[in-house]
């Protein structure tokens, strides 16, 4: 794990123990810190005594003297509602914070290093893979963290000369106050998260706060594609990189027509990268190149090592063809603007939709309905998703996830595709998307079954 003796001899408070929380509270722990350790849910309790990290219970402790108070970073600090444990640290002066940031004040200590950090509503997973592979494929080496892979704290410090890459999401740049990427990757800015920031503004503020942390020197990868990011990319401090897939960057990245340019000379061709086709992938494959020919890295080599990837589960994945009908597993698409590439792809589409909504439309996926032969809703958005789409296409509400596949696997054809795309977040059923992804592949692997039996 990465340890730090910066803090050494100081008290913080962690609040939350799945998997960040707990990693954060072993690194305290293992650097000579004291921990006082809580979650409202009994496996949390568990995993955390199981560790031995002690436990106390937060609500009931004074907050004087501690030096921070760690937070995971879905639990509000201000919208909807704060959570009592933020407005009793601010009560008392309590510093909060997460573990990106104790990451960050850990980096004076590890050794020589780079960080890239990418943010936008879609697409960070991707990128972040991507420019993971990319550096991998190249001999250099790198940790995943942040929104992907495991907890930053819980990995292994690189040797000399490594690169970490780290997925932040808004409620992670939320709690960072001094992290200085070397290269920091903005994709797009489109509504999500709402109810935590308040509107647009708030969320795009979010955003932004990684590049106002960038000192002269450094790289900002932005999208020049949207409104809010064009915005960000005019106030950046650091040495910009514009990157599109709308217009030609004469001094910056583009991928038009499938063709990417970098500085105005075409160098690649997407045709070549399998697990990198569409529109967003064109996105994410212009940010990927600009963020590690910024780390230094022959622009032959990048695209060499584009042909390579793989591609992420749970996105826009391969699960199995039962009866000549594709079964795809796209879980990680949590909103309408990550959902829309998906619908795009295919020309006959049954799609399961449905979860935790988070806007109250679904216009991205509007354009693309074509493609749509029936939909499946589930969740707590079953009715506002059924209202929304039966104008355009036939739905059922199926309710369950289960339910769906067993559903929509009796109307499709051979050729067609069973897509799991939900557009919602996944709290209302499952744990995470993952969770969700995996339930949706058991489902298919029950149809498998029975078509073999």
């Amino acid at each position: 794990m990465i340890t730090a003796r910066a803090f050494e001899g100081k008290r913080y408070a962690v609040f939350g123990l799945a998997r960040t929380g707990l990693a954060t509270a072993r690194a305290l722990c293992a650097s000579g810190a004291t921990v006082l350790a809580w979650d409202d849910g009994e496996a949390g309790r568990a995993a955390a005594e199981a560790a031995g990290i002690p436990l106390v219970n937060l609500y009931e402790t004074d907050f004087a003297g501690l030096d921070g108070l760690l937070l995971s970073p879905g639990i509000p600090l201000h919208l909807p509602q704060p959570h009592p444990l933020a407005e009793k640290a601010r009560s008392a002066g309590v510093e909060i914070l997460g573990d990106i940031e104790l990451f960050s004040r850990a980096r004076a200590e590890l050794p020589e290093h780079r960080v890239v950090a990418i943010t936008g509503t879609n697409g960070k997973s991707t990128t972040t893979a991507l420019i993971h592979h990319v550096l991998r494929e190249n001999g250099i080496e790198a940790r995943l963290g942040g929104n992907i892979g495991l907890p930053i704290l819980g990995e292994e410090p690189l040797p000399a000369g490594g690169v970490y890459v780290l997925e932040l999401s808004s409620f992670q740049i939320d709690l960072v106050q001094s992290l200085a990427v070397d290269v920091a990757v903005l994709l797009n800015i489109t509504p999500d998260h709402l109810d935590r920031h308040g509107d647009m503004a708030g969320y795009a503020h979010a955003k932004e706060r990684l590049f106002r942390m960038q000192k002269r020197g450094q790289t900002a990868v932005v999208s020049v594609d949207d409104d809010y990011c064009r915005a960000i990319a005019r106030a950046c401090g650091a040495r910009l990189c514009a990157i599109s897939i709308e217009q030609p960057q004469p001094a910056g990245v583009s991928v038009l027509n499938g063709q990417l340019a970098a500085d105005g000379a075409v160098l690649g061709n997407q045709s070549e990268w399998p697990r990198l086709q569409g529109p967003h992938n064109a996105q994410n494959a212009a940010a990927a190149f600009a963020a590690t020919r910024a780390l230094g890295l022959a622009p032959e080599k990048i695209l060499t090592a584009f042909k390579t990837y793989g591609g992420l589960p749970h996105r826009m994945e391969f699960v199995a063809e039962v009866g000549g009908v594709t079964y795809l597993n796209d879980s990680k698409a949590t909103n309408p603007t990550s959902t829309a590439p998906a619908l795009a792809a295919y020309p006959a589409i049954h799609w399961i939709a449905g979860g935790k909504a988070k806007t109250d439309e679904l216009d991205a996926c509007l354009p693309h309905l074509g493609n749509v032969r029936a939909a499946y809703t589930i969740g707590a958005a079953e009715e506002l998703f059924a209202n929304l789409l039966a104008p355009h296409v036939p739905v059922e509400k199926a309710g369950t996830l289960e339910n769906a596949v067993k559903l929509a696997a009796s109307r499709a054809q051979p050729g067609e595709v069973v897509l799991l795309s939900p557009a919602c977040a996944s709290y209302d059923q499952f744990r995470d998307f993952e969770a969700r992804g995996d339930a949706f592949r058991a489902a298919v692997s029950a149809l498998q079954e029975a078509a073999s039996a």
